[in-house]
């Protein structure tokens, strides 16, 4: 969500503010005593250019992972061309006059790699894996398409074809299409940098020109708008020389400031009712928005996340899907990211599909309850031990491949400003009490923050037939007078 990748769906189910943020300064979370963490290293230079370069070195492997985050998403592209971040992703990997379209893909797979790119509300990121004999050419080529691309009128509807073509398959005629991922946020948020479709419209997709494919590579996908990181068989003094090599001539570009799309909690709740033509049982999305990136209440909502909503142990699954039995599944996203990569207003979703004998005002009432109990009673120590020991494994095991290791100390970098909070994450989370907890179950989850969409099969909402009226008896033959 969007995870958009440029084969596939934006996916659903599957963060010190930057020139590029509108986000305002925050107190750091605290952190725990010391304690045995798996230090990742991490070495950070900044070119002359403003390429930020984050190395980790690993030789446990004779491979290397790499990501080049691009401080710009969803929240940042024109307006009346909804879908342009996305559109424009696509565009990065159809060729530069010096690598013509399908030498990418072709040289890096053909060597045991593999690639891919999406795009969110605040980054978009180009990763790639190959042996590391392999990381100059990956280096070259990302430089490459950094410097300029091949902008032609085939490439730019070729690929506009293929979004409108994902849009079709993935959410038009898809059960549900995604409103638990999109939908939602239209209803949650005020400002349209948070509440357009990243997705696209069809209308602004087909008027995407070539000038402004020009102009956004130009004003966003210059050096010092980027962060570079390289996770693997790789020294420090390596990774920086040839960051020097290969990007350091690429010349900084001016880049727009962006307008300030902050926005607070809702004061009052949002409801919508839409149709599903495709849908067979009904289902709802419901949406907190979340603490700032940054807050002292990050960490402590990530702990009530998984709590109320972390599988099938949660309080959420275990309350109302085995328990009293509303719910056929729940499921939970934290927007379109995950609850550390963002940088603007983001949202804590939960989604359900629901018995059509009982209704979504029932769902939200045993959710509330489950909430409610949270706020009174807080956490017991073993439970919240529970909880802290399955987010430090989530943690640690998103940072094992060299691949999800480059991107995320990338994502970092560009969101935090500091990649090193890869070292971090794990002590707030030991560092989160029960009073944290029942403190932002108190603060957030609350009706007046909360936005719902109840999607209901258009049967369930179609108008009933009316009843005909009885047909005349056969009528007696008159009599006459």
């Amino acid at each position: 969500m969007l995870t958009t990748t440029r084969r596939a769906v934006l996916g659903a189910i599957s963060a010190a503010a930057l020139a590029l943020t509108a986000g305002h300064a925050v107190a750091a979370p605290k952190a725990a005593p010391a304690a045995d963490h798996w230090q990742i290293p991490v070495h950070v230079k900044t070119l002359a250019n403003g390429l930020t370069v984050v190395i980790s070195p690993d030789a446990s492997s004779p491979t290397v992972g790499i990501s080049v985050v691009y401080k710009v998403g969803m929240r940042l592209e024109p307006k009346n061309r909804t879908g342009f971040a996305h559109l424009f992703e696509h565009l990065m990997f159809q060729g530069t006059p010096k690598a013509p379209k399908g030498v990418f893909d072709q040289v890096i797979t053909s060597g045991g790699g593999n690639n891919n790119g999406s795009t969110r509300p605040d980054f978009t990121n180009y990763i790639e894996t190959a042996p590391s004999s392999a990381l100059e050419t990956m280096l070259w080529l990302e430089a490459d398409r950094m410097t300029t691309l091949d902008f032609n009128p085939t490439t730019l509807k070729n690929q506009q074809d293929v979004v409108k073509e994902e849009i079709r398959v993935n959410v038009q005629n898809q059960p549900y299409g995604g409103f638990m991922w999109l939908d939602i946020g239209y209803l949650a948020f005020d400002k349209w940098e948070n509440n357009h479709d990243g997705y696209g419209s069809f209308v602004d997709l087909e008027n995407a020109t070539l000038d402004d494919v020009r102009a956004f590579h130009r004003d966003y996908y210059g050096p010092n708008n980027a962060v570079l990181s390289i996770a693997g068989d790789v020294t420090p003094a390596q990774g920086f020389a040839l960051a020097e090599k290969y990007f350091g001539k690429i010349a900084a570009r001016p880049t727009p400031k962006p307008t300030d799309f902050r926005e607070g909690l809702n004061t009052k709740e949002r409801r919508l009712t839409q149709a599903d033509k495709l849908a067979q049982v009904p289902a709802v999305a419901t949406a907190w928005k979340l603490p700032d990136r940054g807050s002292k209440d990050q960490a402590p909502f990530a702990v009530l996340g998984q709590l109320l909503a972390g599988g099938d142990a949660s309080r959420f699954y275990q309350g109302l899907v085995k328990g009293r039995e509303l719910a056929l599944n729940m499921n939970s996203l934290y927007g379109l990211t995950s609850m550390w990569e963002y940088d603007g207003p983001s949202i804590f979703t939960v989604f359900a599909l629901y018995k059509p004998n009982t209704t979504a005002d029932a769902l939200l009432a045993g959710m509330d309850e489950e909430i409610a109990r949270v706020v009174k009673d807080g956490v017991d120590a073993p439970t919240l031990k529970n909880l802290k020991t399955a987010l430090l494994a989530d943690w640690y095991n998103g940072v094992e491949m060299f691949l999800s290791r480059a991107d995320r100390l990338a994502k970092l970098q560009a969101l935090w400003g500091d990649a090193t909070v890869i070292n971090k994450v794990p002590g707030w989370i030991e560092a989160v009490t029960s009073a944290d907890v029942q403190r932002v179950a108190a603060t957030y989850l609350t009706p007046a923050n909360r936005s719902v969409i109840d999607r209901k099969p258009a049967a369930m909402l179609a108008a009933p037939t009316p009843t005909p009226a009885p047909a005349a008896s056969a009528a007696k033959p008159a009599t006459q007078p």
